[in-house]
């Protein structure tokens, strides 16, 4: 995992304080933890770093783009993501991550590697269901959703208008003829 060398920080001659650092996210850094699952990405991360004198607080933000299928049309699309992760690191006997906001780094540390970290708060940001947007708004046309209409007896444009019971209407009208 050479590629993810980038990742590493060392925390050792840092002063105490806020520090700041970006890191520029592609295909490649996915295809090094083996996830296929983007065909591709671009995304910016901004980590802030602030070293207190008994342990570290790591705060990570993304903005990512992800070129992904839709799930109902199976039509490529840019799917925008964000999200943040809080994370705090203190010191102890030995390594210990089972926590997810608290890390455990050994007394003999003095770097910290950034990269599962944010690999996770990307990929768990990937929404379960992935939709194009144009489906939303009516703008693709594609042969599944003329499918998917049609067996659902409902053309595309239309929208589907319900037919209510007078008597329902009735006292609904009660209802409002009240609060005047």
């Amino acid at each position: 995992m050479k590629a993810l060398d980038n990742f590493l920080i060392p925390f050792i001659g840092l002063k105490l304080g806020k520090h700041h650092f970006d890191f520029s996210i592609d295909k490649s850094f996915f295809e090094s933890y083996q996830y296929d699952e983007f065909e591709d990405v671009a995304a910016n991360v901004q980590l802030v770093l602030d070293k207190k004198s008994t342990h570290l607080e790591l705060f990570f933000q993304h903005q990512t783009k992800v070129l992904v299928p839709c799930d109902v049309t199976n039509e490529m699309f840019w799917l925008p993501l964000k999200s943040k992760l809080n994370i705090i690191v203190k010191f102890g006997e030995e390594y210990n991550d089972t926590h997810d906001e608290i890390l455990i780094l050994s007394h003999g540390e003095f770097q910290i590697h950034v990269a599962q970290y944010i690999y996770e708060m990307i990929v768990l940001s990937v929404p379960a269901k992935r939709v194009h947007p144009g489906i939303a708004d009516g703008t693709l046309k594609h042969e599944a959703l003329n499918h998917l209409y049609q067996s659902n007896n409902q053309s595309p444009i239309e929208e589907e208008t319900q037919e209510t019971d007078p008597r329902w209407d009735k006292l609904r009208e009660l209802l409002t003829d009240k609060k005047k």
